[in-house]
């Protein structure tokens, strides 16, 4: 009967908690394990559990935020305020003088007739003051317009001049023709602007008698100097330094790629004469149609006579 108490000799749920040979101690050493089987007691160690807790943080000091320190927080008094006002009420009463004076300069400017110019062509390079349509009355803005068109076809003309004459002169002719063709267009360019087509464009918005008798002047000149360029005469300018005609004939058969260019620059400088012959006219319509010629005839004769006087 007592067997029935025994206890299971295979039960080993509470034999840590009985065993009198368990290793209870630390320190580092690995503690034992005692197991009983088959009426013997075996003892097992096991390795030491690691503490896998992090190491706190060491402690700031003290003195790390310096609760005393002063704050510097600027501060204005009512006095530098006020002194701030007065001087911004000074600036602007300044600049609203300045504005004054530069508005009574522009008044008189414009009723003396002086018009300020602020350069704005061409837009990427602005060298020239150029605004037809807002300065140019509306029925001869055509007109400048056109006459805008001739200027840039000299423009266009000396430059395909000084690319005949390169083509030339890599084939053997003198160089001094790329030399003279280069000077016509850095003189002959700037040159229209300021004698021909600057007066036209102030004659038509100021309506100036006089800037017209100019205009007419060196415009003829212009249209005799394009006229002789077409035919490039060996006389005055060194023969093959102008893209005409006759040079184009002269060099279609030694070289043929030369005289085509050549003759490339004979129609563009035939084009240039007849549209500048054209303006001219038209011009000149107008110059006697809206009564200048009979002004500039005053004009004249006053100027005369106190040249006699």
């Amino acid at each position: 009967m007592a067997g029935r108490y025994d206890p299971n000799p295979f039960d080993e749920g509470d034999a840590d908690e009985v065993n009198p040979f368990s290793d209870q101690g630390s320190g580092g050493k690995g503690t034992g394990k005692t197991s009983y089987s088959g009426g013997s007691f075996y003892t097992t160690s096991v390795p030491p559990a690691t503490n896998s807790r992090l190491s706190p943080l060491p402690h700031e000091p003290a003195d790390f935020y310096d609760r005393s320190a002063p704050v510097d927080i600027p501060l204005d008094s009512a006095a530098d305020l006020k002194k701030k006002e007065k001087e911004l009420q000074a600036r602007e009463a300044d600049l609203r003088k300045r504005e004054e004076i530069v508005k009574r300069k522009e008044e008189a400017a414009a009723r003396a007739g002086i018009v300020l110019e602020e350069k704005n062509w061409p837009p990427f390079f602005p060298i020239i003051h150029h605004d037809i349509a807002n300065e140019i009355p509306i029925h001869l803005q055509k007109l400048q317009y056109v006459a805008f068109t001739t200027y840039l076809g000299l423009v266009l003309c000396l430059l395909w001049n000084i690319i005949a004459t390169t083509t030339a002169w890599i084939k053997g002719e003198d160089p001094k023709i790329w030399f003279l063709a280069l000077i016509y267009f850095i003189a002959g360019v700037p040159l229209a602007y300021v004698l021909w087509y600057r007066p036209l464009y102030r004659a038509f918005r100021n309506e100036s008698a006089f800037r017209f008798s100019w205009f007419f002047i060196f415009y003829l000149i212009h249209i005799g100097f394009v006229i002789f360029a077409a035919v490039a005469p060996p006389v005055v300018f060194k023969g093959k330094s102008l893209a005409g005609i006759l040079p184009a004939v002269d060099l279609i058969g030694d070289h043929a790629l030369v005289g085509i260019f050549y003759f490339v620059g004979f129609g563009l400088f035939c084009l240039e004469s007849l549209l500048s012959i054209w303006v001219i006219q038209q011009v000149y319509m107008y110059f006697r149609g809206s009564g200048k010629a009979a002004e500039m005839r005053r004009e004249v004769a006053r100027g005369a006579v106190r040249a006699a006087i």
